[in-house]
């Protein structure tokens, strides 16, 4: 296993890095459509300036929408708290852009600078980075993670165990947890000594497993870091083998903070 201290530098700039392919596609197949369809009657400016017009905007709006989602990277909100902190910034990071969008606009149509114009130009660009917002929150979701050490990676015991290990049967108590998985109403333990089923949704138990380090690798299954032995890929498909011999799943939305993170 790596240990937290060694890979702290490496995973602190890891995570800086945004995913280039998808944060460029997105602007620009949005630039590529407004400038097709003529939007917002701007077929009076040539077909090139008209994209460079698109492209200029909503790589704004994109950079700006990444700066929203990589304050969060950290939280761990449910989707309906997540949307209500993003809201707010949504909100704020649209007014600067509102008055780049009014100049820009202004310069390209040749036109005078007029204030009253102002608000009109506020609501579609809202709208814009907030669309953007919620499409790199879908497309660069974070595992929820638990931890077992402090933000210098120095190991520390909690004050008292994780919760969810008073809910393992009495014949699990002993063992080491080495992962959660979601069945229905029902998750799964799999610890050293088998693997039992206990009656939890899959979200109680997230929380629950602070103080255990580990982190959600799909959308049903938490790993716990020392549990695994090595990854692995079947039919194109992403998993980490633990020591028992299970293999978790790992949520393509979760590779790469996990790849980050030294999982992979």
């Amino acid at each position: 296993m790596t240990i937290p201290a060694v890979r702290a530098a490496p995973a602190a700039a890891a995570r800086l890095m945004f995913p280039i392919g998808r944060t460029v596609a997105v602007p620009v197949a949005a630039a590529v459509f407004l400038t097709l369809t003529d939007a917002y009657g701007f077929e009076v400016i040539p077909l090139g300036e008209r994209l460079a017009y698109w492209l200029l905007l909503l790589g704004t709006g994109q950079i700006c929408s990444q700066l929203i989602r990589a304050s969060f990277d950290r939280a761990q909100f449910s989707p309906a708290r997540l949307v209500l902190a993003a809201f707010p910034r949504c909100i704020l990071v649209s007014l600067p852009v509102t008055v780049a969008v009014w100049l820009v606009t202004s310069l390209v149509l040749s036109e005078p600078l007029r204030a009253a114009r102002l608000p009109g130009f506020y609501l579609p660009v809202l709208v814009i980075t907030a669309a953007m917002v919620c499409l790199n929150f879908l497309a660069q979701r974070r595992p929820v993670e638990t931890h077992a050490s402090d933000s210098n990676g120095n190991p520390r015991l909690p004050a008292r165990p994780a919760p969810i290990l008073a809910r393992l049967p009495p014949r699990l108590r002993s063992a080491a947890l080495y992962a959660v998985q979601a069945e229905d109403h029902y998750i799964r333990f799999y610890t050293s000594a088998g693997s039992d089923l206990v009656l939890l949704r899959f979200s109680d138990a997230l929380r629950e497993l602070r103080g255990i380090e580990g982190a959600q690798v799909h959308r049903s299954w938490w790993v716990a870091r020392d549990a695994v032995k090595s990854s692995g890929r079947a039919d194109g498909k992403l998993f980490l083998l633990l020591c028992d011999g299970t293999k978790a799943p790992i949520s393509r939305s979760y590779t790469r903070a996990l790849h980050a993170e030294g999982w992979l």
